[in-house]
């Protein structure tokens, strides 16, 4: 993605779903320089891919085991061990002692330090050349076709791509579903992981000033 720098500012070339150069765009808040907000990144990632384990993982205590409550035979005279349960987890089909239990694997990360992360995610990719600004992304029907063409007019088909737009378009989020290695999101809902995790990063013009206004708030 073609950028300059004026007067410490950074300018991105807009391009139309053509492939033609339709402008400039400014950046309007300043990059993280390098080594700042590293750790935040760090910390952001890691929680993001902590709340995606389900931790589902569940066994049966003595006191979870269907069955009766009966001693299984009297205390004493039978010449074998005593036994008080059916459901001892010494007994095939009996509880499991410190088996796992459902938990939640959430690991809490400040809003400050999450918006620092997004901040310094956005800023790498910018200084890497990872971001393409498009003016618009309206299909006039929503056909994989038609958003494969836009695709191959930015020079983005073979790359994994997330598209952010500024608002959900109905016929742009039929079109690229079945688009391999494309993830389409709107700007409130990306994450730092997204900013990340594909080739090329490709903001619509409302998309990236919707995206600069939450990291300015």
């Amino acid at each position: 993605m073609a950028t300059r720098r004026v007067n410490d500012s950074m300018k991105l070339s807009i391009k139309d779903s053509k492939g033609n150069a339709a402008g400039e765009l400014d950046v309007r808040f300043e990059l993280i320089a390098d080594g700042r907000g590293t750790q935040a990144v760090h910390d952001t990632v890691v929680a993001y891919n902590a709340a995606q384990r389900t931790g589902t993982a569940c066994t049966k205590t003595m006191g979870d085991v269907a069955g009766t409550g009966k001693k299984p035979w009297r205390q004493k005279g039978t010449g074998r061990a005593r036994a008080g349960s059916f459901a001892s987890p010494l007994w095939r089909g009996g509880g499991v002692v410190f088996g796992p239990k459902p938990r939640d694997f959430d690991k809490k990360v400040n809003k400050k330090v999450r918006d620092l992360a997004l901040r310094k995610a956005l800023s790498e990719r910018l200084k890497a050349g990872d971001v393409v600004i498009i003016d618009d992304l309206k299909l006039a029907a929503p056909k994989t076709k038609d958003f494969v063409a836009v695709l191959q007019a930015l020079g983005l088909d073979g790359n994994t791509n997330l598209v952010v737009l500024g608002a959900a378009d109905k016929s742009a989020y039929l079109a690229s579903r079945n688009v391999a290695g494309v993830q389409l999101k709107t700007a409130d809902l990306i994450n730092t992981y997204d900013l990340l995790k594909f080739d090329k990063l490709v903001f619509t013009k409302a998309g990236f000033e919707a995206v600069e206004a939450r990291i300015a708030k």
